[in-house]
């Protein structure tokens, strides 16, 4: 069944910043993951397997590129065999590209923040807002991004549309 989140990825210059309104905010911190995500070939929507030391999943989601909050709906399904999802993904999609993070994850309530270092295009946050642990509505988790944009003090042109995807094949030329 799918889940719903309306999230946020922005540049930020300044992780420690976003770092430190977190554990001032009694952010619980879930740690700190290097992960790679293989995004496959699909007719619609993205594909892609996330392997790391804490998240292992393959997610499906279709979100609209746009800059500021979004909604997105996805599918995530947590993966033991990471290596055989891949090598089946692989070659019966086709590899689109591999995108790699070190990701800081926090959680305020039903918010999950990640800090995310990716080579090539520098530091972001995301901000997910998600109804799995909580019944909210759509409307109230877009007030909850907003909140979080203001607080960080997260402006209009820092926001991004794209999925690290999308900017990695920018940055590559493959596009």
């Amino acid at each position: 069944m799918p889940n719903l989140n309306v999230e946020i990825k922005a540049v930020i210059n300044d992780p420690s910043f976003v770092r430190a309104y977190l554990v001032g905010h009694s952010a619980i911190f879930k740690g700190t993951d290097e992960q790679t995500d293989t995004y496959f070939n699909v007719n619609a929507g993205r594909l892609k397997l996330r392997e790391g030391n804490i998240e292992n999943n393959l997610i499906f989601y279709n979100r609209p590129n746009q800059a500021g909050p979004k909604s997105s709906h996805f599918n995530l399904v947590k993966i033991e065999d990471t290596k055989g999802l891949k090598e089946a993904l692989e070659r019966s999609c086709g590899i689109k590209i591999i995108v790699r993070k070190k990701r800081e994850i926090y959680y305020i309530r039903n918010v999950k923040f990640h800090i995310d270092e990716v080579p090539g295009l520098g530091f972001f946050i995301e901000i997910e807002a998600g109804n799995i642990l909580v019944d909210k509505t759509e409307s109230e988790l877009l007030d909850q991004c907003n909140f979080y944009l203001m607080e960080l003090g997260i402006k209009g042109e820092d926001l991004i549309a794209e999925s690290y995807s999308d900017l990695m094949m920018k940055v590559n030329d493959i596009i």
